[in-house]
């Protein structure tokens, strides 16, 4: 039986949600250039992938934090997949805004939180960690503790693991990019030789130029 890590990855592939170009590199708004590029809100075209995603978030909120009182989703992409896994287990939702609103009440915090509520973070992807832990951060402003996050996949750069470990959050992801390697062998998605291209990004990937780009 297939890992879960690996099976997530495998269908996140399939339907595009992630896509690799190792040889026709992506630019990300930060500028970087990447073999890959990731939108889990694609996950939401798919009922039967969606709803998986939903109940295995669920499952891992179940197994690894207690009794929350309250489900936030990250803005945009976790927005309407945390509103599902809220559903799901009958909890409280809000959704947290990477700016307040520039009108009317200014939110930061879209939804009622009551201060001292135990409040578990759905996410969609994990990069470098900034915009997740600043959802954090608004929710501790509130009066809540954060009590985890989940998200559906992390790139696992070292910054992103340094930052939640020194903000004192505990992470757990559906899938990671390691797994998603391994899959994207298994179902012919990239060749052997595309491996070491995919590996080196990860090493360094605010500097990485593909070797194309190089010359």
């Amino acid at each position: 039986m297939k890992k879960l890590e690996s099976l997530v990855a495998e269908k996140l592939l399939k339907i595009s949600a992630i896509k690799l170009q190792p040889n026709n590199p992506f630019v990300w708004a930060s500028g970087w250039n990447s073999p890959i590029y990731t939108d889990n809100r694609k996950t939401l075209s798919y009922p039967e992938l969606r709803n998986f995603i939903k109940i295995e978030l669920c499952r891992v909120i179940m197994e690894n934090f207690t009794a929350p009182d309250a489900v936030a989703g990250v803005a945009t992409g976790a927005i309407a997949q945390g509103a599902l896994v809220a559903d799901e287990l009958g909890l409280p939702y809000v959704y947290v805004r990477s700016t307040p609103k520039d009108h009317g009440l200014e939110n930061l915090i879209e939804g009622t939180l009551k201060p001292g509520q135990k409040v578990v973070v759905i996410e969609d992807l994990v990069s470098t960690g900034g915009s997740s832990l600043k959802a954090v951060e608004a929710i501790r402003n509130a009066g809540c503790e954060v009590v985890g996050m989940v998200a559906i996949f992390t790139y696992g750069f070292p910054v992103a693991v340094k930052r939640f470990n020194d903000a004192g959050v505990k992470l757990i992801t559906l899938s990671n990019y390691n797994s998603m390697l391994e899959a994207a062998i298994d179902i012919d998605y990239i060749k052997n030789e595309d491996l070491e291209t995919l590996k080196e990004w990860r090493k360094d990937p605010a500097n990485w130029v593909h070797k194309s780009q190089a010359d």
